[in-house]
């Protein structure tokens, strides 16, 4: 696998968050695991009927916000299509019904050797595939290895891996270049069959994706929507109670807030905050949301220009109030971020939240005016250059900082880009091209997915146009390190200063959040996987009433 790269950290070019919560890393339709089972078993009993015997014809119809693009987990990165392959397919591990990895068809935790560079995890007897083939250390080895071999825009995600080996038939052994801090969340990758992927790669991503979950794809247009079906011959336990689930791309909110009234859509997805209430209010449907992996932020171009200087950078700080603008464009469809990280993340570890809270300036006209006036780096006449992807809460934020930046004296002009042009601008560190951005982002549950991405040196260009590398040193240790005390220690010095030195200004999370009929029931949002149909802790029915 090692002779397959050309840089140990490459980043790949990734597909961001463009206007939805969190992206499905985690396939969670089957089971979640031996530790989670018995907790959540009494919770579920009502919902599983005894593995889906008493809803045989029970259809559930979902409005997507865009149309699934591809099927294959080797390749696909964008949320719509994970949506739907996350029901097909299945990893070694998956998340429970918060962000703790639990085996899903792997016995138990992995045996962790060499100081935290070999990971030997051992197969449950039992799992297989759609077609009646086993799940193989073969086919996990050939997963895992397929992304960096045919460098695909995953293969950033796994190329800390060296070598990977079969030790017998039910034992898959990984040697890592070096320890990994983040690797349990790599082992919810997605396991695809060998033989079926290898004998047509590109029928097995449109046509007939095979996997091992609950659910087996049906059909699909692209554009017009997406079909799977339960999978009576399933492995695990529950069996899922719907019979079918249909996807359809509905992209204006108010058109699927409409399909959601008139009973063309049993469920709804990406509630705006304009449309929250109103949802709220109809009688029959109710709001199923929790906050998911994500990340909004006003980013700097800190190579060149004005914003270069962390003074110019502190004085927009002081222009406007972003607990105010997340309150007025956001919320309640989103929350109020203060760090890279997510509330559940940075609760689980540990994180100085209060301390991060108090670093973002209360708006200050006069205070931004005088940074602004003394300073050399800023012309008399200077008009910031913001770019926003088309995206209404990004581009109302941009909005706002060009008025707070007028308030001082100075223009900002906004520029609303389609993902193409953004996505070209603003890893060009040309002040020319953009003073500020703003973006979102989402990732596994580890610190490392929400600052290797933005703040290293490898991520210049790629994932980030910030340029700001202040903190790379502490990052990149932090994420060849398998001890969590050092881990958290590296992380916490190195967000405080970024968020001090405003290389970003965090604003806000999205939540994932779904509007259903009230006959649904037991369909959770998730915070990685955005939704879950059918595992130990819940499975989603639908009834006439």
């Amino acid at each position: 696998m090692a002779n397959n790269e050309r840089t140990p950290d490459k980043i790949k070019r990734r597909r961001l968050l463009q206007g939805f919560g969190a992206i499905g890393i985690a396939s969670l339709a089957g089971c979640s695991g031996s530790e989670n089972k018995n907790k959540n078993k009494k919770n579920n009993k009502n919902n599983s009927n005894q593995g889906g015997q008493q809803s045989q014809s029970s259809k559930l119809t979902l409005a997507q916000v865009k149309s699934p693009l591809e099927f294959d987990p080797i390749v696909l990165n964008d949320v719509p299509s994970s949506q739907v392959a996350d029901r097909v397919f299945e990893g070694l591990y998956t998340y429970d019904d918060g962000i703790n990895v639990v085996p899903q068809m792997a016995t138990d935790k992995p045996q962790v050797k060499n100081n935290g560079k070999t990971y030997i995890v051992k197969l449950k007897q039992g799992p297989k595939f759609q077609n009646g083939d086993p799940v193989t250390p073969e086919d996990v080895k050939y997963s895992f290895e397929a992304p960096v071999k045919e460098e695909t825009e995953n293969a950033a995600e796994l190329n800390m891996i060296d070598s990977i080996t079969a030790v017998d038939d039910r034992t898959v052994k990984f040697d890592l270049k070096y320890p990994y801090g983040p690797f349990m969340n790599s082992l919810t990758w997605s396991i695809v069959p060998k033989k079926v992927r290898e004998q047509n790669k590109k029928k097995f991503n449109k046509q007939n994706p095979v996997g091992s979950g609950p659910f087996k794809f049906d059909s699909w247009q692209e554009g017009k929507f997406a079909k799977i079906k339960r999978w009576d011959g399933y492995w695990g336990d529950p069996k899922p109670n719907l019979a079918e689930v249909e996807y359809k791309p509905i992209e204006e909110p108010t058109t699927r807030l409409t399909s959601l009234q008139t009973g063309e859509s049993d469920v709804i997805e990406e509630i705006p905050p304009k449309l929250w209430q109103q949802v709220k209010s109809m009688g029959d449907a109710n709001i199923e949301s929790v906050i998911g992996m994500g990340y909004f932020y006003l980013a700097f171009n800190c190579k060149a220009g004005p914003t270069a200087d962390p003074k110019v950078r502190e004085a927009i700080d002081y222009c406007f109030d972003m607990d105010q603008a997340v309150s007025n464009f956001v919320e309640p469809s989103g929350v109020r971020q203060y760090s890279p990280l997510p509330k559940q993340i940075a609760e689980k570890w540990g994180m100085p939240l209060k301390k991060w809270k108090g670093i973002p300036h209360n708006k200050n006209i006069d205070k931004a005016k005088t940074i602004l006036d003394d300073s050399d780096s800023v012309p008399d006449n200077w008009n910031a250059n913001i770019i926003v992807p088309p995206d209404d809460k990004r581009e109302q934020l941009g909005v706002t900082v060009a008025n707070g930046l007028k308030e001082a004296g100075y223009n900002g002009n906004v520029q609303r880009l389609d993902w193409g042009a953004f996505l070209n601008k603003y890893v060009s560190g040309k002040p020319s091209d953009y003073n500020m951005y703003t973006l979102g982002w989402s990732g596994t549950p580890d610190p490392d997915a929400f600052t290797y991405y933005f703040f290293t040196k490898e991520a210049q260009g790629t994932t980030d146009g910030t340029f700001y590398t202040d903190v790379s040193k502490q990052i990149v240790n932090a994420r060849q390190s398998a001890d969590r005390a050092e881990r958290k220690k590296l992380y916490t010095n190195a967000i405080t200063q970024l968020l001090e030195d405003r290389a970003h200004i965090p604003a806000y999370n999205l939540k994932n959040s779904y509007g259903m009929k009230k006959k649904v029931k037991g369909f959770k949002a998730h915070p990685v996987s955005s939704f879950v149909l059918s595992t130990d802790y819940t499975n989603a029915s639908i009834g006439s009433k």
